[in-house]
């Protein structure tokens, strides 16, 4: 016997959304083209630039930073001198440098949007409870389901990478920024509103330095998160040491998959520490 259920049509969900995505497309063809390329352009530009760097001076440079960064102690800048020697040993200085930047633009872009999303969700309880459930469906759909869209709109290559790293790891920044600028004592912010600051002084000479440290630690998840894409992005043709991963478990080549792993570690490690030493010396 038939279930009640069997009655029910089934929704012709997957044919709209078909339909749908044929329209933006479509309609917007010659804007993601534009984006495509100049995005391109760029970012192979800058690999280009952090390529021609030598090693060595790029991996010393960075080791300063990081003794620096970490309150002049040795720990994270030894690490990383060796980390990013070994990589260098390993041939994958490129697919280093082609990752770093597939980071720094997806980072960038999701914190740009990110803290003024976030912003404006702590001045407007409306605004928030509707921007909440799309970062809950944001952060539950799987990494590569992103890479679908990303694909339909600029193709194959490092844009729609970035394009779907930057949907994947934005949830953070608006999250904490929200939440840091909400948990700013009351006041604090009476203080401020009696001794006459606007709306936008108050913003950015007492909320936005108070919650500074919450919204540190959301970009610090924002460049993880980003970093985490680095694999899932390279099935759509994003270089990088993701595509050397993809690489060896194609050709199942567990050494070089290892190798372009632990490489990977290594740089998100190094880039983990940064910005924690980052926050921790601001709030100093």
């Amino acid at each position: 016997m038939n279930s009640w259920l069997d009655v029910i049509p089934k929704l012709d969900v997957a044919n709209q959304v078909e339909k749908l995505m044929d329209i933006i497309t479509d309609t917007f063809s010659g804007l993601f083209k534009f984006v495509q390329d100049t995005g391109e352009d760029i970012m192979l530009g800058t690999t280009d630039l952090l390529v021609a760097i030598p090693p060595i001076l790029f991996i010393v440079l960075v080791a300063i930073i990081s003794f620096f960064a970490t309150g002049r102690k040795f720990g994270l800048a030894l690490f990383s001198l060796l980390g990013l020697l070994f990589i260098n040993n390993q041939g994958l200085w490129e697919q280093l440098m082609n990752t770093f930047t597939l980071v720094i633009f997806s980072s960038l872009l999701a914190i740009i949007i990110g803290i003024p999303t976030g912003i404006l969700m702590s001045k407007n309880t409306t605004f928030e409870q509707i921007v909440k459930p799309i970062l809950d469906f944001m952060q539950t759909m799987p990494g590569f389901v992103y890479l679908i869209p990303a694909v339909a709109f600029f193709g194959i290559g490092v844009v729609p990478g970035v394009f779907a790293s930057v949907i994947f790891a934005l949830p953070p920044t608006v999250r904490f920024t929200n939440l840091g600028i909400r948990q700013v004592p009351k006041d604090l912010i009476e203080a401020s509103d009696s001794y006459g600051s606007t709306a936008t002084q108050k913003l950015f000479k007492v909320e936005v330095p108070l919650a500074k440290s919450t919204i540190m630690a959301g970009i610090n998840q924002t460049v993880l998160l980003s970093l985490s894409m680095v694999v899932i992005a390279s099935m759509i043709g994003a270089p990088g040491l993701g595509r050397e991963v993809l690489s060896a478990l194609q050709r199942a080549q567990v050494g070089n998959g290892f190798v372009a792993g632990i490489s990977l570690v290594i740089f998100a490690i190094i880039v983990d520490r940064l910005t924690q030493s980052i926050n921790k010396n601001n709030e100093q």
